[in-house]
């Protein structure tokens, strides 16, 4: 027996999930607290990742990727990736680049 529910979840050409429509009133109340994280960026600092590089996996993005947003070279970028804890400045200069916000960083 299926329960009634207001998400809909809309398949590709070869039937896989592509998209979810979720009622307005729930979208609003979720960017109501968007310091959220995925479980999938706590999973790959629980396995010992910082945060920095859960993110950026959990994004899809590489390290080069990261570092043109910031302006910065790939080796800098890779250097700040190891840093668990960075200054306000870089989380937040990083932040920017993934779309998130600096408090999502700091774990």
């Amino acid at each position: 027996m299926n329960a009634p529910t207001d998400i809909q979840i809309i398949n590709d050409a070869e039937g896989k999930p592509a998209f979810v429509v979720i009622p307005y009133a729930q979208y609003a109340a979720q960017k109501m607290q968007p310091d959220l994280i995925p479980h999938e960026v706590v999973s790959r600092m629980v396995d010992g990742a910082t945060p920095i590089r859960a993110w950026r996996e959990h994004l899809n993005l590489t390290q080069d990727e990261v570092a043109r947003r910031m302006g910065i070279s790939q080796p800098a970028f890779a250097q700040q990736e190891t840093v668990a804890r960075p200054r306000k400045a870089t989380r937040e200069k990083i932040a920017a680049a993934f779309g998130i916000t600096a408090n999502q960083l700091e774990l």
